[in-house]
């Protein structure tokens, strides 16, 4: 009679513990969803200023056209894509294409001084520094769910479960950069 109840407490206290590191597990799979929404929020403010900023520049610069088809092509490429690891491969020639922009910006002194430029590209900047910030809360969530996932003996939970590690969205620090834009016209 007395194994039977220790068995019972045993698989009692199993499930009791498999419960909660499911529900652990579910809060940090959420919680790493809800932080890519950021992420998505931000990509989606940005890719909706590009064409903006684009009709500002070509105004000023015609004969750049090979630029604003690349920078059309890569912001399109950048809103198809869903995966973690796709998103990050084209948001990060998305912002070298912007960066290229913003070099033939340089020379033009006369859409520097531009209010609607100026404003755009102020909108950009804070965008990316909100970007930032949610890429790096997303990568918090990231790490966070990895070791749930890699843990024992939450493991055994996630791995029956099908779950597996996550990419962090990393870009390379070349991209990581803001352009450096001089507006003083000198």
């Amino acid at each position: 009679m007395r194994i039977e109840w220790i068995v019972l407490a045993i698989v009692v206290a199993a499930a009791c513990y498999a419960v909660f590191a499911f529900n652990r597990l579910i809060r940090r799979r959420n919680m790493m969803r809800e932080a890519w929404s950021g992420i998505d929020v931000q990509l989606r403010r940005r890719s909706d200023l590009i064409p903006n900023l684009v009709q500002v520049v070509k105004a000023y610069a015609a004969h750049e056209r090979g630029l604003f088809e690349d920078i059309a092509a890569r912001r399109a490429s950048s809103l198809a894509v869903t995966e973690t690891m796709q998103k990050a491969v084209a948001e990060q020639a998305l912002q070298g294409s912007l960066g290229r922009l913003f070099a033939v910006a340089e020379g033009y002194p006369q859409l520097k001084a531009d209010q609607n430029f100026r404003a755009l590209q102020d909108q950009l900047a804070e965008i990316e520094d909100q970007l930032q910030m949610a890429r790096r809360y997303f990568n918090g969530t990231v790490r966070d769910f990895n070791i749930g996932v890699q843990s024992f003996p939450d493991v055994l939970l996630a791995r029956l479960l099908g779950w597996h590690e996550e990419h962090f969205f990393e870009i390379d620090q070349a991209s990581a950069a803001a352009p450096a834009v001089n507006l003083s016209g000198s």
